[in-house]
C-alpha cells in the first residue's frame, strides 16, 4: 500500500507543470510546458494535440490525438540549431509564408513591417 502511494506521489510530481505556453495553430494546439523532472532539473515537453470529429451529426464523438517529446536543457542548442536549419530549408524551397495569425494581425513594429520569419519571433 506504502509503495502505491509513493508511486503515486512521484507520478503527480513528473506531471507538474512549472510554465506552459499553448500555441493555437488551426486544428492543433501545440502546448510548451516546463516541468521538472525527479532529480530537480527542468525540461520541455513539447505537445501537439489534434481534435479528431468522428462520427455523424447526431452521433458525433470528439476526441484528441497527442504526441509528446521531451527536450532536456543539454539538447537545446542542437535542437534549436537543427530547427533553425530545417526552417531555413523549407523557406528556401518555398519561399517564407504568412502565417493564418500574421495575416489576420498584420501591423508594423517602429515603421517596419511585422517579421515574416518563423524565428523572428523569438530570441535566441
Amino acid at each position: 500500500m506504502k509503495i502505491e502511494k509513493k508511486k503515486i506521489e512521484i507520478e503527480k510530481k513528473d506531471n507538474e507543470i512549472i510554465y506552459s505556453k499553448a500555441i493555437k495553430a488551426g486544428k492543433r494546439i501545440y502546448y510548451l510546458d516546463v516541468k521538472k523532472s525527479r532529480s530537480e532539473e527542468l525540461f520541455l515537453a513539447i505537445t501537439e494535440s489534434k481534435k479528431k470529429v468522428v462520427g455523424s451529426v447526431d452521433d458525433m464523438q470528439v476526441t484528441y490525438e497527442k504526441h509528446k517529446i521531451f527536450l532536456y536543457k543539454e539538447d537545446f542548442g542542437r535542437f534549436i540549431e537543427g530547427l533553425k536549419e530545417v526552417v531555413s530549408f523549407i523557406e528556401h524551397e518555398q519561399g517564407e509564408s504568412i502565417s493564418r495569425y500574421e495575416e489576420s494581425t498584420e501591423s508594423t513594429i517602429s515603421g517596419e513591417p511585422k517579421s515574416k520569419s518563423f524565428f523572428g519571433k523569438f530570441k535566441f
